[in-house]
């Protein structure tokens, strides 16, 4: 059976406790104590200028984790062209794009771009060492798989959201570095694995920085957008990869000195989630960012108001209960993270796929990184209208069907138009799958309550990668069928669709506190419907 459904929650925004304090001149003060959701909703604004600010200041992250996670696409992949040597044969042939190499004797021939231009061209990975290839792009994504795990325990506990985030740029930062420094394919999957797992902080805590400020009415859309900077660290990489193809170290360098900079110019000015102070017990400090956002933003936050901490009572055993103890919770999880293994393995699939068109990987990579900004539009715009869960479950479809129509022109069938039509159908599954992989992190943030969120989003990202980690063994078995590795990206993410369709509705639900807050009001709500 799917679970329950609970498409709208109401959120109580009266004063949940009110206090009277007489002072000494016998005048009666009212403490009125509020959530931080109705101190938002109230009196701060759903998304004011501060708001704005602090969004695109954390998304700017994402541009990094982008360009750290998609570089592989030309640092590791085949040079388009090789030539004979002069005074040498080549099994009669002079030069070649697309025909193997392996027949040819090894000192016959070089690549056209330089033996420095890719790992492959350096480290001879090619042939009988084709499938070393694949290695460090699954190094990465195995080290961001458990990486989630730990930045998301450091998130929801002492570290918080602000300094985790620091934490991952900079490590990021100094990985990439160490990672243009491989003397051999061993020493580079390595290093990939440990860039893999400092990176996998950034995604997470921009997207809960970003919308544990705002309130419900832009929440997905501050999600959805924020997403909108990795498609532009994602177009910029074939800009940076082709003044850099000479040397794929020099790219890494690049990429390096632009993160450690982002970190220590630009993230010191973000603020801390005072959603995550309140539940660390930090009400004071909630309460002043609180009133920074509602003087930014033109409001008076009321002197009597007063932060809640009811749900965190010393005697309150829900404060610290795992996500993993509580059983509704844990099924839900289960089931978000099987979607989002199809989900990643597509998104990634069908980006370092392209070498498998019959394209340049440079044409090929920007135009599918252009074609993510009409998807984040279009994602956002459909969140204000469409449920979060037939949003998911429908992108998935158009996704897989669209990798499923890329088999009738593989193998250059249709020639040159051919060519064109399965480009532009590559192109359209790929806005499905980035809208897709975009609001599995929306709808994520709000499966799940604060004391667990971040968590619960790592979990999310760990189901993400391992479909990430996955996706270069079929681009190297694409190699040798395209038509074997659309199917299997059509079908996962068919699949993913309909293991979407038992997750249940939260558009326009408040984003609740504990465990044991949404399972009371969803079962309470459960019982209205029912009733």
């Amino acid at each position: 059976m799917a679970e329950e459904n609970t498409p709208v929650l109401s959120l109580n925004v009266e004063p949940s406790v009110t206090d009277e304090i007489t002072t000494n001149n016998n005048v009666t003060n009212t403490i009125t104590e509020l959530t931080v959701e109705e101190v938002i909703e109230n009196y701060v604004g759903s998304f004011g200028y501060l708001q704005i600010i602090q969004a695109f200041l954390v998304s700017l992250a994402w541009m990094f984790d982008a360009q750290s996670t998609l570089v592989t696409i030309f640092s590791d992949a085949e040079p388009e062209r090789w030539r004979c040597k002069p005074n040498h044969t080549c099994n009669g042939l002079q030069s070649g794009k697309g025909i193997s190499v392996c027949g040819l004797e090894q000192d016959s021939w070089v690549w056209e771009g330089g033996k420095h231009s890719t790992i492959l061209a350096e480290w001879g990975l090619v042939c009988n060492h084709k499938f070393l290839a694949s290695l460090p792009a699954s190094c990465f994504f195995l080290g961001s798989l458990i990486g989630s795990a730990i930045y998301g325990r450091l998130a929801d506990s002492f570290l918080g959201r602000k300094k985790t985030l620091i934490l991952a740029c900079l490590l990021t930062a100094i990985t990439a570095l160490l990672t243009s420094f491989s003397p051999n394919i061993w020493t580079y999957a390595v290093l990939r694995f440990f860039n893999g797992l400092t990176r996998s902080g950034i995604g997470i805590c921009c997207l809960v920085l970003a919308t544990e400020v705002v309130g419900r009415k832009w929440r997905g859309q501050v999600g959805q957008y924020g997403f909108l900077f990795f498609t532009l660290g994602f177009l910029s990489l074939p800009l940076i990869a082709f003044y850099t193809k000479s040397c794929w170290r020099s790219l890494y360098r690049v990429l390096s000195i632009v993160v450690f900079v982002y970190s220590i110019v630009v993230l010191p000015f973000v603020l801390e989630s005072p959603r995550w102070l309140l539940i660390r017990g930090r009400k004071t400090e909630a309460h002043s960012i609180l009133t920074k956002l509602a003087t930014r933003n033109g409001r008076i936050l009321p002197a009597n108001i007063q932060l809640t901490d009811s749900c965190f009572s010393k005697n309150d055993p829900s404060k610290n209960m795992s996500l993993w103890e509580c059983k509704w919770a844990r099924i839900r999880m289960m089931k978000a993270m099987i979607a989002g293994f199809g989900v990643g393995f597509v998104y990634y699939a069908v980006q370092l796929n392209v070498e498998n068109l019959n394209f340049s990987k440079y044409l090929s990579v920007a135009i599918n990184a252009l074609l993510e900004i009409p998807a984040v539009f279009i994602g956002g715009f459909l969140l204000v209208f469409m449920k979060r869960r037939l949003l998911l479950s429908v992108s998935c479809f158009v996704a897989g069907g669209s990798c499923l129509l890329c088999i009738i022109f593989t193998d250059g069938n249709g020639g040159t138009i051919g060519n064109w039509i399965q480009l532009g159908i590559e192109g359209i599954g790929f806005m499905a799958a980035s809208v897709a992989f975009d609001i599995m992190f929306v709808y994520c943030i709000e499966l799940f309550p604060t004391n667990v969120r971040n968590f619960a989003v790592s979990l999310m990202r760990q189901a993400l990668v391992l479909g990430g980690a996955v996706a270069p063994l079929l681009v190297v078995l694409g190699r040798l069928s395209a038509m074997f590795s659309f199917m299997v990206i059509g079908g996962l993410s068919i699949l993913s669709g309909l293991v979407s369709l038992w997750l249940p509705e939260t558009k326009s639900t408040p984003l609740f506190d504990t465990l044991e807050q949404q399972e009371k009001e969803e079962k309470l709500h459960s019982q209205e419907i029912s009733s």
